[in-house]
C-alpha cells in the first residue's frame, strides 16, 4: 500500500509518499531523500520499484521531497530533511527508524547524522540509535556540497570544510555505546573525489573513536555515480533493495542490542 502526498510541513515542497509494509507497526521505517544536486529530482510517482520491493520485504519506506535551489539556500534543504524525519518519527507506525538518501540525498542524510542541531530542533538525538538506528549515505559529499559552493559564487570543484560539510562534525562521540550505524556507499567510478572523500569520512569517524561496528564503507565495483540504484543483477533482480535491506537489518540489530 502506498499513501501519496502526505504533508509533513507548511511549504508546498513538504510532501512525502509512504510505501507501507504489510504490518507497519512491527516493521522498520526507512526515510529516503532523492538526489539531484540539491536543485532537481523529486520523490517519484508512488510506484518506485525499489521502494515497492522493500515494502514487500517488510520495510516501510518514505520518499520525501524538500525545497530546492535556487528557491532554497543552505541550510533550508537540511532543515526540511530534519522536519521530514521528525514528522515520520512522530506520525508513522514503525518498530525502528532509519534515514538515507542518494547523491544529494546522501549529503542530507550525512548532515543530519553529523550535525545534531538539525534534528535536535525537533527533539531528536541524531547520535542515539534508539531514536534513529542508522544512516544510509549513498554517494553523498562529506565536504561542502558543490551546489552550496555555487551559492557562494565559488568554483564547484573546490574542497571546503566548514559547517556545511558533514566531515566538519566528525569528533569524539559523547556516548559511543548508543551511536547509530553510518553506512557510506560510493561507486568505484563515481564523481571525481567522491570515493576518496567517503573513504576519508569513514576513516575520520574511526579515528575519532566511533566503534567499527557503527561505520561501514562500501565501494560498488563497475558502476558510475549511483548507477546501481536501478541496476539489475545477472538474475534480473534489482541490486539496490537488498543493499538497503541489509543496512536496515544491521542497524536494527544494533538498536535491539542497545535496548536489551
Amino acid at each position: 500500500m502506498t499513501e501519496r502526498s502526505l504533508r509533513y510541513g507548511p511549504d508546498a515542497a513538504h510532501l512525502l509518499d509512504w510505501y507501507s509494509a504489510a504490518d507497519p507497526a512491527s516493521s522498520p521505517l526507512f526515510v529516503f531523500f532523492h538526489g539531484g544536486g540539491l536543485e532537481g529530482g523529486d520523490r517519484g510517482n508512488g510506484k518506485d520499484p525499489v521502494f515497492t520491493e522493500l515494502a514487500g520485504r517488510g520495510i516501510s519506506v518514505v520518499s520525501a521531497e524538500y525545497r530546492l535551489y535556487p528557491r532554497a539556500k543552505f541550510p533550508d534543504y537540511i532543515e526540511d530533511a530534519a522536519l521530514a524525519v521528525s514528522w515520520c518519527r512522530a506520525n508513522l507506525p514503525h518498530s525502528f527508524l532509519t534515514v538515507g538518501g542518494s547523491s544529494a540525498g546522501g549529503y542530507l542524510s550525512m548532515m543530519l547524522a553529523m550535525d545534531g542541531r538539525y534534528l535536535a530542533a525537533h527533539g531528536t538525538d541524531s547520535k542515539d540509535r534508539r531514536q534513529i538506528a542508522g544512516y544510509f549515505c549513498d554517494s553523498g559529499q562529506p565536504t561542502v556540497h558543490f551546489n552550496i559552493l555555487r551559492e557562494r559564487g565559488l568554483d564547484t570543484r573546490l574542497i571546503r570544510v566548514d559547517e556545511a560539510a558533514p566531515v566538519y562534525f566528525a569528533a569524539p562521540p559523547e556516548n559511543p555505546v548508543i551511536l547509530p550505524l553510518i553506512s557510506l556507499i560510493v561507486a568505484d567510478n563515481d564523481m571525481p573525489n567522491r570515493p576518496e572523500q567517503n573513504r576519508m569520512m569513514a576513516k575520520a569517524l574511526l579515528h575519532m573513536g566511533w566503534p567499527e561496528e557503527c561505520v561501514r564503507f562500501t565501494e560498488m565495483k563497475g558502476y558510475g555515480h549511483t548507477g546501481y540504484n536501478y541496476a539489475a543483477a545477472p538474475d534480473g533482480s534489482l541490486v539496490y533493495p537488498p543493499m538497503i535491506e541489509a543496512f536496515v537489518k544491521a542497524a536494527g540489530e544494533l538498536a535491539e542490542r542497545t535496548d536489551s
